[in-house]
């Protein structure tokens, strides 16, 4: 007869027992306590296994399970990660073949730092999250202005100032956790996920009064999407965005509404180069610009990664945040070398890591692979880029508003009992909401204004910072009175 002992297999996720049997071995993949997939597999074994059995860091998820789910969030990041250098070159006077270059290396450099945050470099580097870093919006403004001011050599160069300045101060920025609690969190990721929405909407329409055939596709994929997340299983559900996106091109090459003529004429192999526009420069004001750009990524960074610790069980400390923003500066450094923009860790991927509940880092780490890819092979990126904007738009659409969500239940472990942290909320918002109702309310003033307020997500989460502080960490600070006691004989029956 066979015995058995129990021990004991715990993760930052989820605490399983480990049950370990006298002759042979099986291995079974466990999903967590709070629902995600993070990959692990757990070992029931016995003392005489086979030596040929497979150790289990190889059987986590299956090959093409992991595969398709990094292939995903590459397709719902990479619009508005490319996004960006399209931006900055049409606001120079770039032509397109310069324009695709900046592309290229904008993949490049979001590959490896999804890689770098996924997987780490030792103690040093990387978040070791499931999360995807690309081009940060934040940086797009200063950008341009640096580069009709400086010239473009100075964008870069002071990038570079910019990233070292955040390797720097990513340990100090570390150690302020303890003033962003539910109430500043909440308020940057519900204001991140509003803000985009407007960009998913743009994206839909082409910045276009709606028309029947878009509207009709958008709410298509949309049902589509939220029925497989409702009544899909297993990878269904979790390739919910995926499916819709497939249907969905589907429908948009049936309705005409496809262009793929681009694919093409695109190579198929290129390696972007380093100092293309020759060897940058170092503007102060330059510098200055960028660094603040630095601090309000890092502040967005920062609520994504614990947005990300809430919803997976992932134990973030101030070390791994640490690390994950000194990603983010060496992001700003790489681009700098290499004609790319600062990355960030991007809210649809956060997103999608809650929608389909699958946290393993290996996927994530696929998606960098798939971006090194599209890098170095220009057709198969303008192949993604073609996918028509009214499909992509309507999964953004999903995502995006998922992040507001998210926000709005780390809004929901804030204490109420006085108005003090409601009144930082609403603040908060209102303050994010300004540049979003009238865009233009900050045109007139400093670059260094225009960088911090005209910014939805940082005006939002500076406010909230600056609020709680005020309220909550300032000398003279109003105390809460203790709860009453609960009186124990309160609800004892009284006999005469």
């Amino acid at each position: 007869m066979s015995t058995s002992r129990r021990t004991s297999n715990c993760s930052a996720i989820s605490c399983s027992p480990r049950f370990v049997y006298e002759r042979s071995a099986v291995y079974v993949s466990v999903t967590a306590d709070n629902g995600f997939d993070t990959g692990n597999v757990y070992e029931l074994r016995m003392l005489t296994t086979s030596s040929d059995a497979p150790p289990a860091s190889s059987r986590a998820l299956g090959w093409w399970r992991t595969g398709a789910f990094g292939a995903q969030h590459v397709i719902v990041m990479y619009t508005g990660c490319v996004t960006v250098p399209l931006v900055f070159g049409a606001a120079l006077g770039l032509d397109t073949k310069t324009t695709g270059i900046l592309v290229n290396a904008d993949l490049l450099i979001a590959g490896i730092i999804t890689i770098i945050q996924a997987a780490g470099i030792g103690k040093f580097l990387g978040a070791k999250m499931p999360v995807v870093a690309g081009a940060s919006f934040t940086a797009v403004t200063p950008m341009i202005l640096i580069g009709q001011e400086y010239g473009i050599n100075a964008v870069y160069g002071s990038m570079i100032g910019a990233g070292v300045f955040g390797v720097l101060v990513a340990i100090p920025f570390s150690k302020l956790l303890k003033y962003f609690p539910p109430t500043v969190r909440g308020a940057a990721v519900t204001m991140i996920g509003l803000s985009l929405i407007g960009k998913a909407v743009s994206m839909i329409f082409d910045d276009k009064p709606a028309d029947g055939a878009h509207l009709s596709l958008a709410l298509g994929i949309i049902v589509v999407a939220v029925a497989l997340m409702r009544y899909g299983r297993g990878f269904l559900r979790q390739a919910a965005v995926s499916i819709a996106l497939v249907l969905g091109t589907a429908a948009a090459a049936a309705m005409s509404m496809t262009d793929f003529s681009g694919v093409g004429d695109a190579s198929w192999f290129g390696v972007p180069q380093p100092f293309f526009f020759g060897a940058p420069t170092f503007p102060i004001a330059g510098i200055i610009s960028m660094s603040i750009v630095m601090l309000v990524i890092f502040i967005e960074s920062t609520a994504y990664m614990m947005a990300i610790g809430e919803s997976t069980g992932i134990d973030v400390t101030p070390n791994r945040i640490a690390r994950g923003l000194a990603a983010d500066g060496a992001s700003s450094i790489l681009a700098g070398l290499w004609t790319s923009f600062p990355d960030t860790i991007f809210a649809q991927n956060v997103s999608l890591v809650r929608i389909t509940r699958v946290a393993a880092r290996s996927v994530v780490v696929v998606a960098g692979v798939i971006l090194l890819i599209l890098a170095v092979m220009p057709k198969l990126g303008e192949t993604i880029a073609s996918l028509p904007g009214v499909v992509i738009g309507s999964v953004s659409l999903v995502m995006f508003a998922t992040v507001a969500g998210t926000g709005v239940s780390t809004l929901a472990q804030a204490d109420y009992r006085d108005n003090d942290n409601l009144l930082i909320v609403s603040l908060a918002l209102g303050a994010g909401m300004i540049p979003i109702v009238a865009s233009d309310v900050y045109s007139d003033f400093p670059s260094e204004v225009q960088i911090i307020f005209g910014n939805a997500i940082s005006s939002a989460v500076i406010t909230a910072f600056v609020l709680n502080l005020f309220f909550h960490h300032f000398p003279g600070r109003r105390r809460r009175p203790a709860e009453p006691a609960a009186d124990a004989t309160a609800d004892q029956e009284v006999v005469a």
